[in-house]
């Protein structure tokens, strides 16, 4: 097949421990799906879930041991940090049952949902989509993908994150709202999910404003560590 100019190469995330890397077919994140963090945004309740979509290539990959460099974007002075047990799909399928979904899992990495706040809160005023707020580049930064097998209890793991050595964000997955198992039940039922899928499952409470030259770390128990500098 001939193309009219050359295809963009395949997004891909390192995988911990292997030379393959994980190429990228959608990016679904979860809203508001830890109850402190949607009280945080003004919700309350164990309301239905919702989700929203990031382009492939807004994945920012970060290898371990190593400092990704984060674009402060344009057209915003709100950037906020949402850190997130990330979940790729090795199998994929639809209508999902919860009860089979874990066996459609190759892994499970920490990411970023990073977001223009101020250009998500104005899309949500006039009630028109919000993908300006949080579909633009490199707002998915990830960590290397840990095979399920080697992740241990993710379930009940600790998640968190620090900005310049200080506590921002700290919970645990056990507050999701809605489970790893019961997300992707969800999304099956709307969404054929493929191989490659990412799922952003949701952020904890304690959201909040980066600027240039600020260093974010964060972590998911077994999963081990993210680290960026906005630049």
């Amino acid at each position: 097949m001939s193309t009219v100019f050359p295809p963009a190469p395949v997004a891909t995330v390192p995988v911990a421990g292997r030379s393959e890397r994980f190429p990228v077919h959608r990016i679904y994140c979860v809203g508001r799906n830890y109850e402190e963090h949607a009280r945080e945004m003004g919700f309350t309740g164990r309301e239905p879930p919702f989700f929203f979509m990031k382009p492939a290539d807004a994945v920012l990959p970060v290898e371990a041991g190593q400092t990704g460099r984060l674009p402060y974007p344009s057209l915003t002075g709100n950037l906020h940090h949402e850190i997130e047990l990330v979940v790729a799909i090795g199998k994929g399928g639809r209508a999902i049952a919860a009860a089979n979904a874990l066996e459609h899992v190759f892994g499970y990495a920490v990411g970023l949902d990073m977001t223009r706040r101020d250009l998500q809160n104005d899309m949500k005023k006039q009630g028109r989509p919000w993908c300006i707020g949080k579909g633009f580049d490199h707002s998915a930064p990830i960590g290397p993908i840990t095979p399920a097998a080697q992740a241990g209890d993710v379930a009940q793991a600790a998640i968190w994150l620090q900005v310049n050595g200080q506590d921002r964000q700290r919970s645990t997955v056990a507050q999701l709202i809605w489970n790893i198992a019961e997300t992707i039940e969800h999304l099956s039922a709307a969404w054929e999910l493929q191989p490659g899928d990412l799922i952003y499952t949701g952020t904890p409470e304690g959201v909040g404003a980066v600027v240039r030259g600020d260093v974010l770390e964060g972590g998911v128990d077994g999963l081990g560590t993210l680290r960026l500098q906005v630049v």
